[in-house]
């Protein structure tokens, strides 16, 4: 009796070449503009070749708009920066949304309260610093339980979130101004005490630089430093790592201080460098996109550049497509929807293929 085999069965690739990779990524990306054109066409009867210009237009229409769209990048880019290291060693750090908060209340808590008191340049450098030691120390907290107690680092981390967010509430109530509003409102407006200077004639250089110097310096901490290393080693296998000599919860745990010093950094950029106000919406969510920025790069702090670029753009035409046609938001996140379905499905193929059964000849 002949064994039955399936018609298709799933075989995980040994390898692939960096090419293959990114011509089956282009393809899915294609693919998913083809099935947008047919819904959008299906739905509200809209040229797709027209929508997909408005989306272009909402993103570098403009002078300001490219500006925009850079100045969201390297915030997505940085807490995308700061989640690589963790991820890599399988510390799931789902808590960027919370560093990236208590780095900007440390940032807005220095222009209120010592704006006054020093040069900018000076004041800067201590605004960073402090950003970068909350962020730390809200980083270390749930790598402190981990290491120790070996607790659940999902739950952890995004518990912290939520205290996060409620001590950012606290500030907020504690700094309002004008009385009442139940808003800080723009720190330092008169003076411009703590705010980016424009380089360049460009308020968001310096977002640019600092990003810059961020992603270099991780892309070669994590491919060419002894730490990297172990990051690595680490990611594959704790126990691999105790018997090769590695101290796993010395890595955690300076692991973990850097991820949430460089989401402090992202919380600095944003307050000093963009909004120039503290709120619970200062992270807006960009914690959760960027690990799918970090997830889709291989924690690759180069490719991160175009994945951050393209969730971006995509969140910028989304809102552009609304307002020109008249449609509402959903509409725009259909098509977000659709694109990161397929450039994600993209990864399945990548890790994965499909092998087909054969008609057996007759003998």
């Amino acid at each position: 009796m002949n064994e039955h085999k399936p018609f298709v069965h799933i075989v995980k690739r040994t390898d692939i070449k960096w090419w293959k990779a990114w011509i089956i990524r282009l393809v899915s990306v294609i693919a998913a503009l083809i099935v947008c054109a047919a819904i959008i066409y299906a739905i509200v009867k809209l040229n797709p070749l027209k929508v997909y210009a408005s989306m272009w237009s909402g993103a570098f229409g403009t002078k300001r708009r490219s500006w925009v769209t850079v100045r969201d990048t390297m915030m997505l880019l940085c807490i995308g920066v700061g989640l690589a290291p963790a991820f890599k060693m399988r510390f799931w750090n789902i808590g960027a949304e919370g560093q990236i908060l208590i780095g900007g209340v440390a940032t807005a808590a220095c222009m209120i309260f010592l704006g006054n008191l020093m040069p900018t340049w000076l004041l800067l450098i201590v605004m960073l610093a402090s950003s970068i030691i909350a962020g730390a120390v809200w980083g270390i907290i749930p790598a402190l339980f981990k290491a120790r107690w070996n607790t659940n680092e999902t739950l952890f981390t995004l518990m912290m979130n939520y205290v996060a967010i409620q001590l950012t509430s606290f500030f907020v109530s504690l700094w309002e101004h004008p009385a009442g509003s139940n808003s800080v409102g723009i720190i330092n407006q008169s003076g411009k005490e703590g705010w980016f200077p424009a380089l360049l004639g460009n308020q968001y250089t310096l977002n640019v630089v600092i990003v810059g110097i961020l992603t270099l310096g991780m892309f070669v901490y994590l491919r060419y430093s002894k730490h990297g290393y172990e990051i690595a080693i680490v990611g594959e296998s704790e126990r691999t790592a105790r018997y090769a000599g590695i101290n796993v919860k010395r890595v955690i745990l300076r692991t973990m201080c850097l991820s949430g010093a460089i989401c402090g950094v992202s919380g600095f950029i944003a307050v000093a460098g963009s909004s120039h106000t503290i709120s619970t919406a200062t992270a807006g969510g960009r914690g959760f996109t960027a690990i799918i920025v970090a997830w889709l790069a291989k924690f690759n702090t180069f490719v991160m550049i175009l994945i951050s670029l393209l969730l971006v753009f995509l969140e910028a035409g989304a809102g552009q497509i609304a307002s020109d046609y008249n449609l509402n938001e959903y509409a725009g996140k259909i098509i977000i929807g659709i694109i990161l379905f397929f450039i994600l499905g993209s990864e399945f193929f990548i890790n994965y293929r499909l092998v087909f059964r054969r008609k057996e000849s007759a003998r």
